[in-house]
């Protein structure tokens, strides 16, 4: 979900910018899109699947701290 989530941000994002509003509006719609896939993604998964809620979330903040863990290192 948030590896969905992240891909469709920079879809969203990087898909050619003009000018600074152009740009604030494409960040903000990603990072709306972004959240609404996450959500979306854990509901399917705690209601639809009947996943437990601790398993659930706990992947899910190990997948945001994988996420960030690799902003730290340069490639």
């Amino acid at each position: 979900m948030v590896a969905l989530g992240t891909a469709l941000f920079s879809v969203r994002f990087f898909s050619g910018l003009h000018g600074a509003r152009m740009a604030l509006s494409r960040l903000l719609t990603g990072m709306l899109l972004k959240w609404i896939v996450i959500v979306g993604g854990l509901v399917v998964i705690l209601f639809q699947f009947k996943l437990p809620p601790p398993a659930a979330i706990t992947g899910l903040v190990a997948a945001f701290a994988v996420y960030l863990l690799a902003f730290r290192f340069k490639g």
